[in-house]
């Protein structure tokens, strides 16, 4: 099982916390509560999102995603394409990374920062990714800021640099929640389009076994049903949690009531292995 979208680190993002106070602990203590989630929940692969504006040396935000890295078999981190920096030597220290093949894709914080996609800042992250290969994710629909604009996370905003880069590949997080069959529509017309099943519910494994929280998990059940029906394209589904902000098991047990038992197989793993081409 691969999960495509966790944090590991504060996301240090314009009106947003820590998301979880673990994520300011020591490295080791990430891991330990990491590598037992993933035990737990019969993960093999997570790939973590970096911290946006981490500095001249840490163009893409992993550096301490890297620190956990080596105490979580099967982590590997997630690059923040940040489209406040237009400079040559910050995309010169990008391409280096990028080369090197340590990040598994890139990431747009769409909505809370205040950028479309098809914004000329992020022109050239799009080139690099598709020459080396590797997809761009973007946040799309609800926020966890109140400083988050939310015109520039709809997914429909995602349609645009699909096809004015069909080299690239991109995947919509949250499957544009609520939006959720607007990113259908995106994924149907458009064959570089994916969208990942994370952050739809939140909270513990408490949270979950409510009686709310399964009243929640019914109705966003549907619309995932909705939108994989709607955009006949069962193989662009990706399997996610947005740990720490859901238990992974809990949210594993969500995900496979919401998709039909016959494509288990491909939004827990094949996808995500087609997509960021694992071995």
């Amino acid at each position: 099982m691969i999960d495509v979208h966790i944090h590991a680190v504060p996301p240090n993002l314009p009106g947003v916390g820590s998301l979880s106070q673990l994520l300011r602990e020591s490295p080791e203590r990430v891991a330990s509560e990491l590598r037992r989630e993933m035990q737990t929940a019969g993960v093999s692969h997570a790939f973590a999102m970096g911290a946006w504006s981490a500095g001249d040396d840490d163009p893409l935000g992993i550096n301490r995603t890297l620190e956990i890295a080596p105490f979580v078999p099967g982590l590997r981190p997630i690059g923040i394409a940040d489209p406040t920096r237009t400079d040559s030597e910050h995309f010169r220290k990008v391409e280096l990374i990028l080369a090197s093949g340590v990040v598994v894709a890139l990431k747009g914080y769409l909505g809370y920062l205040h950028f479309e996609p098809a914004h000329p800042n992020y022109q050239r992250y799009y080139e690099l990714a598709a020459k080396y290969r590797v997809p761009v994710m973007f946040h799309t629909g609800d926020t966890y800021s109140p400083q988050a604009k939310l015109k520039y996370a709809h997914p429909l905003g995602v349609d645009e640099v699909a096809v004015d880069h069909p080299e690239c590949r991109f995947v919509m997080c949250h499957l544009g929640n609520p939006w959720m069959t607007d990113a259908a529509e995106v994924i149907y017309k458009n064959v570089n389009v994916w969208a990942d099943l994370s952050g739809l519910l939140v909270g513990d494994d408490g949270s979950f076994a409510s009686e709310e929280g399964r009243e929640a998990a019914s109705e966003l059940a549907h619309g995932i049903r909705r939108a994989m029906k709607y955009s006949e394209r069962p193989n662009r589904f990706l399997y996610g949690t947005d740990w720490p902000l859901a238990p992974m098991a809990a949210y594993r047990e969500f995900v496979r009531e919401a998709v039909a038992p016959e494509h288990h197989e491909q939004v827990f793993e094949e996808n995500a292995r087609r997509l960021f081409r694992l071995g």
